[in-house]
């Protein structure tokens, strides 16, 4: 006989932090597609799919090592304009957060590659490495 506790994880459709099993889920958990009520209202909307676009083309614009990375700011300020950059900010990072669950960019601090969900401060995004 289980105990029904599941170990499964999975990623957050809006926010793309990890998300753990839990027992509230335990009906739903083949469902389940968002960390929170914030992110269920949020989702994906054209902006969030415009940043992800900018990540990209940004970091196939960049090359060498080393000077492959882009800061979230620079994705927010090419989408946003002079005067609300700013506001799109956590926007980019959530970006960057989902093309690491997507498997086509890593986040890192100090050179080296972080968890996104556990990640403060200030970060660099790069493309996954061979």
């Amino acid at each position: 006989m289980t105990s029904g506790r599941r170990t499964d994880t999975k990623t957050c459709q809006s926010c793309g932090r990890v998300m753990s099993w839990r027992k509230a889920w335990a009906r739903n958990w083949d469902e389940v597609r968002y960390c929170s009520d914030a992110c269920r209202r949020r989702k994906v909307s054209d902006v969030d799919r415009q940043l992800e676009a900018e990540i990209l083309r940004l970091l196939a614009g960049r090359g060498g090592k080393g000077a492959g990375t882009i800061c979230p700011s620079e994705a927010a300020r090419a989408v946003g304009s002079a005067e609300d950059w700013r506001d799109l900010m956590e926007p980019a990072r959530r970006a960057a957060r989902r093309l690491v669950a997507a498997g086509t960019v890593e986040i890192t601090q100090s050179g080296r590659v972080v968890d996104p969900s556990e990640a403060r401060g200030p970060i660099r995004i790069r493309l996954v490495r061979p």
